[in-house]
């Protein structure tokens, strides 16, 4: 016989005689714009229950393309490839939105857990649904979305304690608000579509305006916004509960706050779901069942080292398991609030916010963020001016109607022409309203050139506009 068939004989004999008691290595792939904390902590916890419930070892890879939105976006360009699935298992974090897409676009698998689970989940909390009425998707855990603000910077410049959206619209404010960019960050998106729903469509793009206007600038990730709270960078900055909460508890309340404002915003399921066509579901739905146990959820709100609790990362989440908050040690948990005891007049309509997700973003980005320094600058010579309440509204305006950023979110955003299309008009008017767009020349020049020469073409001509501009 030959010594490479002996060999191979010899492995496959090997493969079918292990011991009973060896462990074989399953796999789970999970995409998640979750922190390295929040990673490390439910990776090791589901080593041992897996072992535990199936008396094998398994691999958990974590799949990082960035936030939350561009998690999303991700999950869809591979879905458009691949439709029966894209050799991932498993969305975790990034709020609820998301879910409520990807399960009106057919792309997540149900999956009812246990009654002996399931029956200790309320099917509510202030107000919003914890799980999917099909088993779509679940709240693993729950945000609170919020303004956290530097109290000694407050103090050294005598500015106003925030108790709403609108406060951040003072323009004493001017320069000393934060935010991130909605695009990149989920996060960071809730409380614009927050204030939307809270005032209205007119009166919220005002707040969202005005908002955007006195800020600094716009960080890339959410949680960098508490951060530059924290180091003085900003006075005050939109977010969300954990992230502020993460600097408190590193700095100490007597010098960060962090306020929800009353009945203008909500305690939003931080979801996750098991997606469609994924290659190993025995094993999801097994992470499922973990995520959901007591053990699962002790590592939200635990402090590390304690009974039960995380090993290295304080990660000062909520638990959607009401019965912990009494039954934890309050010495061992990082969270002091009872979300379930928490209540608000406001009734947010998630239907409407994931339907309009990519709409609200864009507009966001193009008459805000983009054009910044545009903005910025409008705003400041209203300030001096003192004609800030007549110059809102024009700023404020926006190119579509409430019922129309709903239609085109429901039936035609998806269409990448179509949006490019509507980008190139908005930025035709960012033109209008500030004379110039972010890069200081016609924003419509750059969409051309991009279209027609590239990106190569965009910089050289951008670097010739600035050197002409200086006379160099």
């Amino acid at each position: 016989m030959k010594p490479i068939l002996l060999s191979s004989i010899i492995c496959i004999c090997l493969c079918f005689s292990r011991p009973s008691g060896s462990l074989a290595q399953d796999r789970l792939v999970i995409i998640s714009p979750h922190w390295e904390g929040i990673r490390y902590e439910f990776g090791r916890g589901f080593k041992a229950f897996y072992q535990a419930e199936s008396g094998r070892e398994v691999k958990v890879e974590w799949m990082d393309v960035g936030g939350t939105s561009d998690v999303l976006r991700f999950i869809k360009s591979e879905f458009s490839n691949k439709p029966d699935g894209i050799d991932i298992d498993l969305m975790f974090g990034g709020g609820s939105d998301p879910y409520l897409e990807l399960s009106r676009t057919n792309l997540l698998a149900p999956y009812q857990l246990p009654d002996s689970l399931l029956s200790a989940i309320p099917q509510k909390a202030g107000g919003f649904p914890l799980y999917d009425a099909d088993y779509h998707w679940y709240g693993a855990t729950m945000a609170g979305f919020g303004i956290i603000f530097n109290k000694r910077v407050m103090q050294r410049m005598r500015l106003p304690n925030p108790k709403t959206w609108e406060d951040l619209t003072d323009p004493a404010l001017f320069s000393w608000v934060g935010s991130a960019d909605p695009r990149k960050s989920g996060s960071a998106h809730m409380p614009f579509e927050i204030i939307l729903q809270a005032y209205g469509w007119e009166r919220g793009w005002q707040i969202i305006t005005a908002l955007g206007a006195n800020a600094r600038s716009f960080a890339n990730t959410g949680s960098q916004v508490p951060k530059d709270v924290t180091t003085g960078e900003i006075a005050y900055g939109m977010a969300i509960d954990f992230y502020a909460w993460a600097q408190i508890n590193e700095v100490g309340p007597e010098m960060i706050g962090y306020t929800m404002p009353d009945n203008l915003t909500i305690l939003n399921p931080d979801a996750i779901g098991m997606l469609k066509g994924a290659p190993n579901s025995e094993i999801a739905r097994s992470f499922l069942r973990f995520v959901f146990s007591e053990a699962g959820q002790r590592l939200w709100m635990q402090k590390p080292g304690t009974p039960r609790g995380p090993e290295r990362f304080q990660l000062s989440r909520f638990t959607v398991l009401p019965d912990l908050y009494r039954r934890i040690d309050p010495a061992y948990t990082s969270v002091t609030f009872n979300p379930f005891t928490w209540t608000s007049t406001f009734v947010y309509d998630a239907e409407k916010g994931s339907a309009r997700w990519g709409i609200i973003n864009d507009l966001i980005g193009t008459f805000i963020i983009d054009a910044h320094n545009q903005l910025k600058r409008r705003w400041q010579q209203a300030i001096e001016e003192g004609n800030v309440d007549s110059v809102l509204p024009m700023l404020a305006a926006m190119p579509i109607t409430e019922e129309e950023a709903l239609d085109m979110g429901r039936n035609r955003w998806r269409d990448q022409a179509y949006r490019n299309r509507m980008l190139f008009d908005w930025t035709q008017m960012v033109e209008q309203k500030y004379g110039a767009g972010a890069l200081g020349m016609p924003v419509a020049e750059l969409v051309l050139l991009g279209g027609s020469g590239g990106l190569m073409t965009i910089l050289i001509v951008y670097l010739w506009w600035l050197k002409r501009r200086r006379g160099e």
